[in-house]
């Protein structure tokens, strides 16, 4: 018991924390890509923009990457960009093991507690016979608890582990989309801009 009681406080601190650190407007700010591209048009996006950006949001580090090579190809940005997705999907993802292995074993800890119990009551029938039935009837309902309890730490760990693994999936390909809406424009808008460079160029 003592075991499923900690296993119990570790589900419920990681439960509470990854609630509230996988809120959409702690990992993608809304309208925070088209606020980028605002900077961009308007000619002050700077350094300290840039590390404002990162310090902000999960959202704000992936888009300072591939702003940091902005002046680069294509690929270049898309190559900083997903570097830089991979390690804060594993950051989304931080405790989430913690608390699969707390859906794992809680179940089984209460089943290891049943069967001491168990090895318990049959140890006094052995010394005392089966002369009172409340004896073993209280020593079988004390050995169940632990399944009982195992169970209870366990169901709710299991579903909260499985509804975070799926936010942060879902998480990720937000900021897959809004990164790729920022290197399309970013790239199209130099593009544009090359083009310009190369005709004034011929026509000299």
């Amino acid at each position: 018991m003592p075991l499923i009681v900690i296993c119990s406080i570790i589900s419920m601190a990681i439960i509470c924390e990854r609630f509230w650190s996988l809120q959409t407007k702690l990992v993608a700010p809304k309208n925070l890509v088209e606020q980028v591209l605002h900077w961009a048009k308007s000619d002050v996006l700077d350094e300290k923009r840039i590390e404002l950006l990162r310090a902000r949001s999960y959202l704000g580090r992936v888009l300072a990457a591939g702003l940091v090579n902005r002046y680069k190809d294509r690929e270049a940005m898309k190559d900083a960009i997903e570097e830089v997705g991979r390690h804060v999907n594993h950051e989304l993802g931080r405790y989430l093991n913690a608390l699969g292995t707390v859906a794992s074993i809680t179940p089984l800890l209460g089943l290891l507690g049943t069967v001491v119990g168990m090895i318990k009551v049959f140890a006094v029938i052995t010394s005392e016979g089966t002369g009172d039935p409340s004896v073993l009837a209280g020593g079988i309902s004390e050995a169940l608890i632990t399944t009982a309890a195992g169970l209870s730490v366990a169901i709710p760990a299991l579903m909260f582990y499985r509804y975070f693994l799926a936010r942060v999936e879902e998480l990720v390909v937000l900021m897959e989309q809004e990164s790729l809406k920022l290197v399309e424009v970013l790239s199209g808008e130099r593009a544009v801009g090359q083009d310009v460079v190369e005709k004034s160029q011929a026509n000299k």
